[in-house]
């Protein structure tokens, strides 16, 4: 009897200690489930809409026509700096390649005035716009082309939101430049509230050394952009320590990017359809942004730092790796290949594909039209004295590099490293002779550390996280500098 009465003693502690443990585990998750609400909500503060910034580029403005919001949209040939020592004919609107971003909010009626400057027809597709299909603009189904100064006005009632784009609906044009960020701003805000929202356009273009118009039709890039700027001349994102930013990344090029963000993580909110209910955020580091995408991530800048934001393929973390280039580091000089109709493969002279040292491989995957003259290593030796004759003026001895932050630094590299296989991988990122901070000097950069330019190539930027002073002197210097047309203004005029 005593047995069985212990032994039921102990059963039924047992299940009191499963009951208590079961207990405990359930708090625990319901902590961790309400510290990871916490995390995505924040607060409750009152949420209004803030305007969107888009570093680089900035807004169309509009006028208003009764309760109409109109505004003018011209294509036009754009010269376009993308970087401190390369620029480029792109095609564009007014004056900037990608376009304006224009913004707009849910219940508005929009008109957009189009004319066309360029010297061939287009028209503009309003993509992921649920409206009418006279205004869709793919031509000759929903509207006639628009002509070279011909002109064509599209109307609007927004009964969306998100983040949208538009680009013209002529292939190639899109790869020459023309899109741009159409945000529709919802009616009731966003919550959590954002003290911070920022826009970004991904691209790429495809331009050989010695040349400025960009190769539409190769399927290989040699330029990375954010909004229109290769590393390090792209605008950090500036935020101070505590805010709820919102980052939205818009991809119309013809690679995918996994766009990542040191240091926090990120949920993501939104695609090209709109908003994601709050139950479907996924959190992350790193969002992958495909062609005719958009990704919408929120975080809290809590972790204070200059934190990267860069797309992660290897490729697109570099300006100018194209295998025309031929060697590029440690020599006297700075050989580019040959010349433009060389390296994109339409030769001249006899019949069939002339072979010669000095015919460097197409950049872009060949369509059977001068392939043949590619080299047999991506990154061979090219004849030196035919590649200088070919790109007059571009030649410099390491010592002479203009505008380059030498100081007291040496080439971090090791003696022998020429005799090392697969040397060398950085061409354009190997250290002090490539940091160009001064030429690439803005209030935005006030602070970073000296030579950071030199690792900044390709699609790669900054979220700078300031502590409030650090976040004061930048912001104070950035009024300072009283830029017309500032991407900037909205925030400075509320800081």
């Amino acid at each position: 009897m005593s047995n069985r009465r212990s032994f039921l003693q102990s059963a039924l502690g047992i299940t009191a200690g499963l009951f208590a443990t079961e207990t405990l585990q359930a708090k625990v998750t319901q902590s961790a489930a309400e510290k990871l609400r916490q995390h995505r909500t924040r607060d409750a503060r009152t949420a209004f809409n803030i305007p969107v910034v888009t570093p680089d580029i900035g807004d169309l403005p509009y006028t208003m026509d009764g309760d109409v919001k109109v505004f003018h949209l011209i294509a036009q040939v754009v010269e376009q700096q993308i970087s401190p020592d390369k620029k480029i004919y792109a095609w564009g609107f007014n004056g900037s390649a990608p376009g304006p971003t224009i913004q707009v909010t849910q219940g508005d009626r929009v008109r957009v005035i189009f004319d066309n400057q360029l010297p061939e027809p287009t028209s503009l597709h309003w993509h992921g716009f649920e409206d009418r299909i006279q205004y869709d603009g793919q031509p000759g189904i929903s509207q006639p082309p628009v002509k070279p100064g011909g002109r064509f006005v599209y109307e609007f009632n927004i009964h969306q939101e998100g983040t949208y784009f538009y680009h013209a609906h002529m292939a190639m044009q899109e790869m020459a430049g023309m899109l741009g960020i159409f945000i529709m701003h919802p009616k009731e805000p966003y919550q959590p509230h954002c003290e911070k929202d920022f826009a970004i356009n991904l691209q790429e273009y495809a331009v050989l050394p010695n040349n400025s118009v960009p190769n539409t039709m190769s399927m290989e890039y040699n330029w990375l952009l954010l909004n229109g700027k290769a590393g390090p001349a792209a605008t950090p994102l500036i935020v101070r320590l505590g805010d709820r930013v919102r980052v939205r990344f818009v991809n119309l090029g013809m690679d995918h990017h996994p766009m990542h963000i040191h240091g926090h993580t990120f949920y993501t909110t939104g695609t090209e359809g709109g908003r994601i209910p709050e139950v479907a955020w996924w959190p992350g580091n790193t969002v992958l942004v495909g062609v005719a995408q958009s990704r919408t991530v929120e975080f809290v800048a809590n972790n204070p730092g200059d934190w990267m934001l860069h797309c992660h393929l290897p490729h697109h973390m570099m300006n100018q790796m194209s295998s025309t280039v031929g060697r590029m580091t440690r020599m006297s000089g700075m050989p580019a290949g040959g010349g433009m109709n060389t390296g994109m493969g339409m030769l001249q002279g006899a019949p069939g594909a002339p072979l010669g040292e000095d015919y460097g491989p197409i950049l872009g995957r060949g369509m059977g039209v001068g392939g043949t003259s590619e080299t047999a290593t991506t990154n061979g030796p090219l004849s030196e004295a035919k590649a200088q004759a070919a790109t007059k003026g571009m030649q410099h001895t390491p010592g002479e590099m203009s505008g380059m932050d030498m100081g007291d630094m040496k080439p971090d590299i090791a003696p022998n490293a020429n005799d090392v296989p697969n040397f060398p991988q950085d061409a354009y990122m190997e250290g002090p002779m490539m940091a160009m901070d001064k030429r690439v000097d803005r209030p935005e950069n006030y602070g970073l550390k000296p030579g950071w330019s030199q690792f900044m190539q390709g699609m790669m930027n900054f979220v700078r996280v300031l502590p409030p002073d650090e976040y004061d002197e930048v912001i104070a210097r950035m009024k300072q500098a009283n830029r017309p047309n500032d991407p900037y203004s909205s925030i400075l005029t509320r800081a």
